[in-house]
């Protein structure tokens, strides 16, 4: 596994905290000093932090679950959608859509009607729409896909949210907490790390430093999918080398009678 490195997260820019008027007092464990009034994180212990969010995340996704990403901050979306895209777990970075882990029977019945408009509009044979009708039906598809797009996948809740800034993605972690969903997220200095389960202390704000602490998380994850399909592969080679000696065995048996 991919170990977390300090000199690469201090290259990042993963120490930058907020202004210190602005801070959390219950970061103040994950606060190494102030300078010209900014609060610099302790990446000592964000590497501590991030390693075992590293760890789980892996037996996770080793466990064939998913993992939803929450990142809708504009300097976080491309990257969100370029690495956790890669691994093919799920992730939102438009919107948060009230009610979609609380709610998520009506979010899953949007989400089958996006796939429904789609099979209408790209069938050859439904030749008696109209083009104002279809204009309507593109643009509302268009609208769902979106919102919802990334997430058609996600046929029930995932096994856990990974979430960048949780002061601005507050109505997921609360959603989360509802329904007991592990919680893993870059906490920055103005925010709570007590509101999520396994908070990484870091800089959430600058691109570089949300790339470099994903490029260790779905490192973690594509070796937990890699792990999880050599297994399945031994599975099935080892299911294959016993059929094939009943038959051998029956074969033999057929002969000497």
């Amino acid at each position: 596994m991919a170990q977390a490195n300090f000199e690469e997260l201090l290259q990042a820019g993963v120490h930058f905290g907020h202004l210190k008027r602005k801070w959390n007092p219950n970061m103040s464990p994950y606060i190494f000093m102030e300078k010209n009034g900014i609060h610099i994180i302790d990446l000592h212990k964000t590497v501590v932090k991030l390693q075992e969010a590293c760890n789980a995340m892996k037996q996770i996704a080793y466990s064939g679950k998913k993992i939803l990403f929450v990142a809708t901050k504009k300097q976080a979306r491309d990257i969100v959608a370029k690495k956790v895209g890669e691994t093919g777990m799920p992730f939102v970075t438009e919107r948060w859509t009230g009610g979609m882990l609380t709610n998520f029977v009506t979010i899953r019945k949007a989400i089958r009607k996006m796939d429904s408009i789609e099979k209408l509009l790209n069938n050859p044979e439904a030749n008696n729409i109209s083009k104002k009708e279809r204009l309507l039906l593109d643009r509302q598809r268009a609208k769902l896909d979106k919102n919802l797009g990334s997430i058609s996948d996600l046929t029930r809740l995932p096994a856990a949210l990974f979430i960048i800034d949780i002061h601005k993605e507050h109505i997921a972690v609360a959603e989360a907490k509802k329904l007991n969903i592990p919680t893993f997220a870059m906490v920055d200095t103005n925010s709570d790390p007590r509101l999520v389960d396994y908070p990484i202390p870091s800089n959430d704000d600058a691109s570089d430093s949300i790339e470099k602490i994903l490029d260790f998380i779905t490192a973690s994850i594509k070796e937990g999918l890699k792990e999880r399909q050599g297994m399945k592969d031994k599975k099935a080679k080892e299911t294959k080398e016993v059929k094939a000696k009943k038959e051998e065995a029956v074969t033999e048996e057929a002969s000497q009678e």
